[in-house]
């Protein structure tokens, strides 16, 4: 059995630096208390020192081989280094402690499924291939949207030069290659007023027009002759007409849901749900939803106070554990 946790009463989610610090101060006390490494990994999860985690994780599946959450810490972890074999090996092994936890044949199909991407082999050298970076655009009335579809571009992955009538931006991907994206434009853009954001499955460079004007297509020399200028309330196309306001919104909703994964999904929840809550209610979720696997979420810190709450999950649904 693992060692009962004396963890303080401090909440690693609402504040996992905190957290961190508490733990240690913990563990200089008690370094053969196999739960508190696993509490210290998951504070570095959400801090995003997947090492650090790792290092945790292990050492508590030294302390306790038979822990599945040391072995669901140490695959989390290994998974964000893009460790995805070492982090395949660890949720099975956890899987095989605890076969009623569905959580680790989700993170083993995820798993599979990049250890898919990483090992296509060439016929000839047997090099692995680096999977195609696609890209695509759109236009509203005053910008143009220039979206790569990569996962996982760190913070500080791209290099971008806008200039006049050229996009020119090196993106570092999660496998560690690099992408260019070199733009020869249509028409001319406001460099000073374009930008770029960084997503969990994608790179956005928005490009500022320097007229309300429709643009045939991404790259060339543009034609005055040709301009169009921009109706905002119909966006043409070679098929049909649709609301461009509609598509905006539509647009705009879709970032607001996007499916975010691992420590970004939960952090993200975290947010929204600490938005209007008082000090109780925030204390009442964070404990329900991590005592319960993350199915349930309770605003009520006189109930959740008292006990443990236990998991619950839908019918037919499948609950994911951090």
């Amino acid at each position: 059995m693992a060692t009962e946790s004396r963890f303080p009463d401090i909440f690693i989610d609402e504040d996992p630096q905190k957290a961190l610090e508490a733990l240690d101060e913990g563990l200089q006390g008690d370094s053969n208390n196999a739960e508190w490494f696993c509490q210290r990994a998951y504070a570095h999860i959400l801090l995003k020192s997947y090492s650090c985690a790792v290092d945790d994780a292990k050492k508590a599946q030294q302390l306790t081989p038979s822990l599945p959450l040391a072995f669901m810490r140490t695959g989390i972890a290994e998974y964000h280094l893009n460790h995805y074999k070492s982090a395949h090996a660890a949720f099975t092994q956890g899987q095989q402690l605890d076969v009623s936890d569905t959580s680790f044949e989700i993170w083993i199909k995820r798993c599979e499924e990049m250890m898919g991407e990483q090992t296509q082999i060439g016929s000839d050298n047997g090099t692995p291939a680096v999977p195609p970076v696609k890209h695509d655009w759109y236009q509203t009335e005053s910008q143009v949207i220039v979206t790569v579809m990569a996962k996982n571009v760190p913070k500080d992955g791209v290099c971008v030069n806008f200039m006049e009538k050229e996009l020119s931006a090196t993106i570092q991907l999660a496998s560690g290659e690099n992408y260019s994206l070199d733009l020869h434009l249509l028409f001319p853009i406001v460099p000073q007023q374009s930008n770029f954001k960084i997503l969990t499955t994608k790179v956005e460079f928005k490009l500022k027009k320097t007229d309300a004007m429709r643009w045939e297509k991404l790259e060339g020399e543009g034609q005055e002759s040709n301009i169009k200028h921009f109706d905002p309330n119909q966006y043409p196309s070679s098929h049909s007409a649709c609301n461009w306001d509609k598509v905006m919104v539509d647009l705009g909703e879709e970032e607001k849901t996007e499916k975010l994964e691992g420590d970004a999904a939960l952090n993200k929840l975290f947010q929204q749900i600490y938005c209007d809550g008082t000090d109780e209610v925030k204390r009442a979720m964070n404990k329900s939803f991590m005592e319960s696997g993350g199915t349930v979420l309770s605003t009520n810190w006189v109930d959740v106070g008292k006990r443990k709450v236990e998991m619950n999950p839908p019918e037919d649904v499948e609950f994911k554990k951090y």
